[in-house]
């Protein structure tokens, strides 16, 4: 995370303390049995006849592909590693087993079938997606260091004046802004910082005090939604719903916020009225201040004018034909260019989630270019089945995982296949508005789970501060998931069938 950031010490703590419990001889060897299965699983499904798959014309390397697309749903679920070390297994396994550049002996395509491109699967890395991550992380890095981020917050935060309910307001819509642009782990770490001198203002018996504390995470995961570089389960959808070979629907950056930030607003200030109304005040003001600001110099001048430039582009992509991605770069030169970001800067970006999301891009490549995906659809009868049931299992299961692992794991994961399955349905998915109703409410479902502490940073971070207990973080979250998705899911079938999307 940003060193820099205001609330470092925050993110720092979590993680230690995350360390703390995965170096627990316990846990370890909860980790290691895990990990035996795992790879008894994998090893298995490897050696099995093809015929035991049941799909016809089964080749070798296909069947490789479905041993390593295990390997990395269980890998991810059970967590025996980080997400991030899965995405870099199930690369080299592909490169290694299944590609142009693999082991010799074992590779030899008229006995093991079709080869990926080795060029294709390490292509995964520097797809475009990636690169609007990186532009994100470097606006985030930029506004840190300048104190952009403290400066707008101050500014932002002033209109609100000092009654608590609207204290409370300020504190989610802020909250929720920053983080369609930085980081949710970072932007709740910040807000939270700020809201520490506010905490000794309130009485200690009083439940203010866990509404402010709950405000945040329920900000930061909400918040997400509103932009592809908010989360990753945002971009990793947009990936598969642009992709030329693909659904090739050309969503921009503008378009996706024309009708998920109105979903943000109107779901923050729900957010509002349930936690002054089940946390409600008992003090009825508090005095806001808010240390530090903007650094005086020319470098926090070309920050401001590059942010404004690079959102504007963002939102104008459609004018001007600069799609998202190209611009996602713009600040990555200027900044380069003029010493803004500096090489010790470019360690702080968060590689771990660029490799979380390269893997799940690798394993969608080996489903479709080894021809697994195709062979699956004539296979299985995707055709036949309801597009309702289609819509809401992968909403319920993509919900259900995304609050007990990585919502980038779990988007990595169900997206390839909803795009076999969308895919093999045909017309039938334009009675709930298209496949891009079904992805994009992924997307959504991974952002309303917030239920437990380790559903996401921010509500781990939240938990952190000893002001939460688990029951009031499961309490909002269960609410306001649920209408998050029922909300995120008309809106998305309403503008699908009028063919808006």
């Amino acid at each position: 995370m940003f060193k820099s950031f205001n609330g470092f010490h925050l993110i720092d703590a979590y993680h230690k303390r995350h360390q703390e419990k995965k170096d627990h001889p316990q846990r370890v060897l909860k980790k290691t049995v895990e990990a035996i299965a795992v790879v008894l699983i994998t090893l298995l499904l490897w050696n099995l006849p093809s015929d035991s798959f049941g799909i016809d014309g089964l080749n070798i390397v296909q069947q490789r592909i479905i041993a390593i697309f295990a390997f990395a749903t269980l890998m991810w679920i059970m967590e025996v590693v980080p997400s991030w070390a899965t995405s870099v297994a199930i690369m080299g396994l592909m490169l290694l087993f299944c590609s142009d550049s693999g082991v010799k002996w074992l590779c030899d395509p008229e006995e093991v079938g079709t080869l990926l491109s080795y060029k294709g699967v390490m292509a995964c890395f520097a797809d475009p997606v990636i690169m609007l991550f990186i532009g994100g992380f470097i606006l985030a890095i930029a506004a840190t260091k300048t104190g952009l981020d403290a400066q707008l917050a101050k500014v932002l935060l002033k209109p609100f004046g000092t009654r608590s309910e609207m204290v409370l307001l300020g504190f989610l819509l802020i909250t929720g802004l920053f983080s369609m642009f930085v980081s949710n782990t970072a932007t709740a770490a910040m807000m939270l910082t700020f809201l520490t001198p506010v905490f000794k203002q309130l009485p200690p018996e009083g439940k203010g005090r866990i509404a402010l504390a709950l405000s945040i995470p329920v900000a930061a995961n909400l918040g997400g939604m509103g932009t592809p570089i908010g989360t990753p389960p945002n971009t990793i959808a947009l990936k598969y719903l642009n992709d030329p070979e693909g659904l090739n629907l050309n969503i921009g950056f503008g378009e996706w916020m024309m009708f998920m930030v109105p979903l943000v607003a109107v779901l923050l200030f729900i957010g509002w009225m349930l936690l002054k109304t089940i946390f409600p005040f008992t003090q009825k003001r508090i005095e806001l201040t808010i240390e530090g600001g903007m650094k005086p110099g020319a470098q926090s001048k070309i920050v401001i004018v590059t942010f404004i430039a690079t959102v504007a582009l963002w939102l104008l992509d459609s004018v001007t034909g600069i799609n998202s991605y190209t611009v996602a770069l713009i600040p990555f030169v200027v900044f380069a260019m003029t010493g803004v970001i500096s090489r010790q800067d470019l360690e702080e970006i968060n590689w771990s989630v660029i490799w979380m999301v390269a893997g799940g891009f690798a394993l969608g490549y080996g489903l479709n270019q080894s021809g697994l995906a195709a062979l699956a659809v004539e296979s299985i009868p995707f055709g036949e089945f309801s597009p309702l049931l289609i819509l809401i299992l992968s909403g319920v299961i993509c919900y259900l995982l995304s609050n007990f692992i990585s919502n980038s794991a779990t988007a990595a994961l169900l997206m390839p296949i909803l795009v076999v399955v969308c895919s093999a349905m045909g017309d039938k998915l334009d009675a709930i508005g298209g496949t891009s109703t079904v992805l994009i409410g992924v997307a959504i479902a991974s952002s309303s789970a917030m239920i437990l502490p380790i559903s996401t940073p921010p509500n781990a971070l939240a938990y952190a501060t000893n002001l939460v207990e688990q029951k009031d973080m499961a309490r909002i979250g269960i609410i306001t998931g649920i209408v998050s998705m029922v909300l995120g899911y008309a809106l998305l079938y309403l503008m699908g069938i009028m063919h808006v999307i």
